[in-house]
């Protein structure tokens, strides 16, 4: 029973977030009659208003919003794009919020550069070597191999995550101190701002919610090497 719980416990404590942020994201996705204008149609208009040169606004894949500073662009999901809800205006915002951050050049824009690309290259190393060794342990019948495998992929996934939250306060800046401000200024009724609070703070914990969903995933490698 004790082992249930404790499972049932560590499950909820890993992929918790990732559930509450995808939760919270869907809870406020309904379009909204009245709404102005799209999530598309808003950062456009953010991009103008804030001179933003060179950045420019389109519609990507489902589920990837995103700001890109290689190529100033920023990216939006067809439900955030089209959309006219409260998760498609604030998503919207945040992302146009990274935007004002790299073209400012303000020193949080400088924590994805520094430890994003770091963690993004970790994780897939660590992977190669969950995939890799194993096989390389089979072939040779070393299977000591097995035993550094799983060391090295847990060391790779935990520095991984830690690089993530390590993001942050970048991530937070676009909500709170870029996304939030911009929003109350009349882009969206002041009865709706609790939840709007609710999708940007969703939006900052994206990125550590899914790579505390990587470290169940790798005990989920480890039980298919044993």
């Amino acid at each position: 029973m004790i082992f249930i719980v404790g499972g049932l416990a560590v499950f909820l404590l890993v992929y918790g977030p990732q559930f509450w942020v995808k939760f919270v994201l869907w809870k406020h996705s309904k379009d909204i009659g009245g709404m102005p204008g799209t999530g598309g149609e808003l950062a456009k208009h953010l991009v103008e208003r804030f001179q933003l040169e060179a950045v420019t606004v389109e519609e990507g894949l489902e589920g990837q919003d995103h700001y890109n500073p290689a190529d100033k662009r920023v990216s939006l999901s067809p439900t955030v794009y089209a959309g006219r809800s409260l998760t498609a205006v604030a998503i919207a915002a945040h992302e146009v919020g990274h935007a004002i951050q790299f073209i400012r050049e303000e020193p949080v824009s400088q924590l994805r550069n520094k430890y994003m690309g770091k963690a993004i290259k970790i994780k897939k190393a660590g992977t190669v070597v969950l995939t890799v060794l194993p096989i390389i342990a089979i072939i040779i019948k070393v299977p000591h191999l097995f035993a550094v495998a799983a060391i090295v992929g847990v060391i790779t996934m935990l520095v991984s995550m830690l690089m993530y939250v390590a993001v942050l306060p970048e991530e937070y800046d676009a909500s709170f101190n870029k996304a939030l401000p911009i929003l109350a200024e009349g882009y969206v009724p002041e009865k709706h701002l609790p939840a709007v609070r609710q999708v940007l703070r969703a939006a900052a914990y994206t990125y550590v919610a899914g790579a505390l969903a990587d470290v169940l995933r790798l005990w989920r490698w480890f039980r298919i090497i044993r």
